[in-house]
């Protein structure tokens, strides 16, 4: 595609210099990845949507503040990850129960073929159910951090600049959430004993 041949600081120097339109281009570019990467931290869609949209806002209001030191996306992703916190600390409502946050992302998949067994359907729901149960009750810091590199396919450098953190921290968090995750998801597949 031709628009992703023009780099980023090109089309971030045109709209400063009065070309709106060249930041059209760079929504183009980022748009779905920002969306999806909101949607797995956030567990829900339209609070990924309405956060996009907010941080396409402000890039565009700060983008002189832009210095270049990071990738424009990591940037992006950073005002992303602040309207998010804003935005919680503005509705301070309740955290939505897990089931709700299903039907809002849609992140689980239905297997309509008539041909396979109720029971694996089944199966597969429920286990989708309990991991995202238990990535919800990780911590705000190691959810983030885990989402970004397993969802988003983030590196840990990438990471370290989006969450302005150092990178160790990166990779100390990380490490933490798979071992919290793999902890509650033992808990949760455990049979209950009768």
């Amino acid at each position: 595609m031709i628009v992703n041949a023009i780099p980023d600081q090109t089309l971030i120097d045109q709209c400063l210099a009065g070309r709106r339109e060249a930041f059209g281009q760079l929504v183009e570019r980022y748009q779905h990845r920002l969306y999806h990467g909101l949607l797995h931290a956030l567990g829900s869609a339209e609070d990924a949507q309405d956060i996009a949209q907010e941080a396409f806002v402000h890039a565009f209001e700060k983008l002189a503040s832009f210095k270049g030191e990071a990738a424009f996306y990591s940037w992006l992703f950073r005002i992303a990850l602040n309207a998010s916190v804003s935005a919680r600390r503005k509705t301070r409502r309740m955290s939505a129960s897990v089931e709700t946050r299903r039907d809002e992302s849609g992140l689980e998949p239905t297997d309509e073929n008539p041909a396979s067994e109720p029971s694996y359907a089944m199966d597969v729901s429920d286990r989708q159910r309990l991991v995202r149960q238990a990535l919800a009750e990780l911590s705000d810091e190691f959810r983030t951090a885990l989402v970004l590199k397993e969802m988003d396919g983030m590196s840990y450098e990438e990471i370290a600049e989006v969450i302005e953190v150092p990178l160790g921290t990166v990779r100390s968090r990380i490490h933490r959430a798979r071992l919290e995750l793999r902890a509650k998801l033992s808990m949760l597949l455990k049979p209950e004993l009768l």
